[in-house]
């Protein structure tokens, strides 16, 4: 379920430490949960105490002292019954926001980038607290038990101590490929602006692939990418498709081999290409994607993504749509709305915001609330549900408003920007579970890439901090090395840890003990805008849900069948 369900922090024996003095006393663990800034006292503690299911990665912070300089980490590695795990440790970037994403944050230095431990310190981030990001993952096949290991940082003022850490390696496993299907925008033109080189270049097509790399690391499916359809000629009416350029982008993201684990994207989405002309042409293309999908073995679902937020002047552009993709077969049509009549017999996907879902006392902020149960109810049995963040959720102008009702609906709700708890950057896999949504889109990773802003200093679009930007680009200016590489965010981690946290509920539930898994998602989450924010709430439904897995899993078939690891996870 992700770092911030470690054992790393309990409050019975956390000690305090105080950031703004800089924790003097040397390094403090601390849940990755709470967001370190400058000014404030965190919970901590001198050890780490991690514990990972077979197939997770879990992190924890290492807040350093005020005096310890330029830190230089010694590679951790971790001993135990099997092969040692390996850490990784980067640290933590700080983003000055100056215009909150509404009452619920606050202007000033917020956590966020994860850089190399010795990547050039800027001269703003000088005076701000020193925090590693310190991660754990152990593969499918590591042996279950304890592992330990210490952390050594050597820094240019007096050293802390060395930090111990304790993993604790779970039998049971999750599957490498995501249960919950996701597909999350990035795109070539915008990663090359944003690193200043040619989206031409091969350089720009090596980071492209290391862009959704890290997003399928992360557990999420990407959708954009290059953007460059499948080039195709039609003779006599039969399309015929040139998929040497496609297959080399995609098909190691959807043949599981670009990740030790196997993990595979698991979604795609069909690519309108401007050589199909005609109703009649388009048609036939598209289904020559489910025909080389078929072909390829590849399990991702297809979709074809319709008008985004469609106005009432664009109903009969979606039918069209959506008739010619139908006349394909095969694929799925996917629209981002709410429930609206308008749109019925044309949508296979819906897709509406995050809080079109969750009634609440005050204004609400869609046009039509439909809770996730009854929605289902209105539509064909056949259609799937999914949702997707935007600034309905935080407000989309920026700063809280001068109405405080209006503020008190803005506030409250999961969201993936810079300057809202951590808790609500990770609560979207808990309610997926509870609720029983079928998918999350969100519509870009990098947009920011294509402003003329900086993207370190300045994530602000659509009236929120990081709305449409989850990495920052790692350029050897900013970051001292060879080449360009992306930068993941905090937001990313806490994201993945969320989905982690789906898994854990969802194989707890195919374990026989859902009703228990509904309960401990209620705790930590009772609707889209009441989320619990105390870490060590979250730290003692973790605790408490991963002690009923191990009696379960002992327990299972999937424990004793020979080849079998997980229940099946196929979306």
């Amino acid at each position: 379920m992700g770092g911030a369900w470690a054992w790393a922090v309990m409050a019975a024996m956390a000690a305090s430490a105080d950031v703004a003095a800089g924790a003097a006393s040397g390094a403090r663990v601390v849940s990755p949960l709470v967001k370190v800034r400058p000014g404030e006292a965190v919970q901590g503690r001198r050890d780490a105490r991690l514990s990972v299911a077979r197939g997770e990665c879990e992190a924890t912070q290492v807040v350093l002292p005020a005096h310890a300089a330029r830190p230089k980490v010694a590679a951790l590695s971790l001993t135990g019954p099997g092969a040692a795990l390996k850490a990784a440790v980067w640290r933590q970037v700080f983003v000055d926001v100056k215009t909150p994403s509404n009452g619920e944050g606050k202007t000033g230095p917020w956590p966020d980038a994860l850089v190399p431990v010795e990547a050039p310190i800027q001269a703003a981030d000088a005076k701000l607290p020193t925090v590693l990001y310190v991660e754990v993952c152990a593969p499918e096949k590591q042996a279950p038990g304890t592992y330990k290991g210490e952390l050594r940082v050597k820094t240019e003022g007096e050293s802390p101590a060395p930090v111990p850490f304790t993993v604790e390696v779970q039998p049971f496993a999750l599957p490498a490929t995501p249960s919950l299907p996701t597909s999350f925008g990035v795109s070539l033109y915008s990663i090359a602006r944003g690193h200043g080189v040619s989206p031409e270049s091969p350089e720009a097509r090596e980071l492209l692939r290391a862009y959704g790399r890290a997003l399928l690391e992360h557990r999420v499916s990407a959708h954009g990418m290059s953007m460059s359809p499948p080039p195709v000629r039609f003779d006599g009416g039969k399309p015929v498709v040139d998929w040497r350029a496609y297959d080399a982008e995609m098909g190691p993201f959807l043949d599981g081999s670009l990740l030790p684990s196997g993990a595979r994207f698991t979604t795609a989405e069909v690519r309108d290409n401007k050589q199909a002309s005609t109703d009649a042409e388009k048609a036939a293309y598209y289904r020559t994607f489910v025909d080389h999908f078929r072909k390829k073995g590849w399990p991702a679902q297809l979709f074809f993504y319709a008008k985004d937020e469609p106005k009432p002047e664009d109903v009969p552009l979606v039918h069209a749509q959506a008739k010619r993709v139908r006349t394909a077969g095969g694929i799925p049509v996917l629209v981002t709305s709410p429930l609206d009549d308008a749109l019925r017999g044309a949508t296979d996907i819906l897709t509406p915001t995050l809080n079109c879902f969750y009634p609440r006392p005050g204004p609400q902020t869609c046009r039509n609330v439909v809770e996730a149960r009854t929605l289902r109810g209105r539509l064909p049995k056949s259609a799937k549900v999914w949702w997707y963040q935007s600034c309905n959720s935080h407000g989309c102008n920026g700063g809280p408003p001068e109405d405080a009702a209006v503020d008190a609906a803005y506030s409250g709700w999961a969201s993936y920007m810079v300057d809202h708890p951590a808790p609500l950057n990770r609560a979207m896999g808990v309610l997926a579970f509870s609720s029983g949504v079928d998918g999350e889109l969100y519509f870009d990773t990098v947009f920011a890439y294509n402003t003329k802003k900086d993207v370190w200093t300045d994530v602000f679009e659509f009236g929120g901090n990081g709305d449409g930007t989850l990495f920052y680009p790692g350029t050897p200016a900013r970051l001292g090395t060879p080449g360009h590489q992306p930068v993941i965010s905090l937001r990313l981690k806490h994201l993945r840890d969320g989905l982690e946290d789906y898994e854990y509920l969802r194989l707890l539930t195919a374990l026989g003990d859902g009703d228990f898994a509904q309960a401990a998602a209620r705790r930590l989450a009772r609707s889209g805008w009441d989320i619990t924010r105390d870490a060590g709430e979250w730290e003692a439904v973790r605790q408490e849900v991963t002690a009923r897995l191990r009696k379960r899993w002992a327990d299972s078939e999937y424990a004793k069948r020979s080849g079998r690891q997980t229940p099946d996870s196929t979306p």
